[in-house]
């Protein structure tokens, strides 16, 4: 299962914790890990590539966890992407069920 957590303080966005394999096929062919692996890398390329805030990545090898803290408060723009990777995750877990990802908020 993927455990998927936002953070947030005092209303702003802090990061995101994902860490786990959904299990929903074999490794290689798995439809749900592939997409939040491509919601999540693409959440993080893009606050890098579109906006000037701060942030620390912490990533295993293996693919199965990446840790975003953003260091400041963090910018329009990122929320908007942030608020854009919760939706995509949500819908995720809507279409797939919870048996393959849990998001803890």
């Amino acid at each position: 299962m993927i455990r998927f957590a936002v953070s947030r303080s005092d209303g702003h966005y802090t990061g995101f914790t994902c860490e786990g394999h959904a299990g929903f096929g074999e490794e290689g062919q798995d439809i749900v890990c592939s997409a939040v692996s491509a919601l999540t890398i693409n959440t993080v390329n893009s606050i890098e590539a579109l906006t000037e805030d701060g942030f620390e990545v912490v990533q295993s090898e293996d693919g199965g966890y990446l840790k975003l803290t953003l260091t400041d408060v963090p910018s329009d723009s990122t929320t908007l992407l942030m608020d854009s990777l919760v939706l995509g995750i949500q819908n995720i877990s809507e279409s797939y069920g919870e048996d393959y990802i849990q998001i803890i908020e």
